[in-house]
């Protein structure tokens, strides 16, 4: 499980590293199943209705140019885009009414084992076991009310 939650960790701070302009975030709650990890963060930055499709498309970009599989894509005021990598985990981004964004990677069953809480250092205050507040951080970029023009 510890391999496995390091390599859940590797898929979020590979993904964080290709948004730019970079966002603030925090880490989720972490959880352990019976043979599973979940690791989660979530965004602080907000991400406005205008920018939402940006936003998911450099995920989507990422994730494919790193040969995940997509799995399924919700369009709805939720909008959600969900993903496999080649070695199994499953990899799920959201971004919420407010324009805060959701990441959680879930690991394969794997075998048993203890699991060490994140190493990376969050971008702004760690609300980690706790309550997520609404995200507070504006960016001139992904805040911005208007369509980012095509050189963006």
């Amino acid at each position: 499980m510890q391999e496995a939650a390091v390599r859940a960790d590797e898929i979020l701070d590979g993904t964080f590293a290709a948004i730019k302009p970079s966002v603030h975030w925090t880490h989720g709650q972490s959880t352990e199943g019976n043979c599973d990890v979940q690791r989660r963060r979530a965004v602080m930055t907000i991400i406005s209705e205008e920018r939402r499709g940006s936003f998911l498309g450099v995920i989507e970009r990422y994730w494919e140019g790193q040969g995940y599989k997509q799995l399924s894509v919700n369009n709805s005021d939720i909008p959600a885009m969900y993903y496999r990598t080649p070695d199994g985990f499953n990899v799920r981004v959201l971004v919420g009414s407010n324009g805060q964004a959701f990441f959680e990677v879930a690991t394969p069953c794997v075998k048993v084992s203890k699991v060490s809480p994140p190493k990376a250092e969050t971008v702004g205050p760690n609300y980690a076991g706790k309550r997520i507040p609404f995200p507070d951080v504006k960016s001139d970029f992904w805040s911005g009310k208007s369509s980012p023009s095509s050189r963006t």
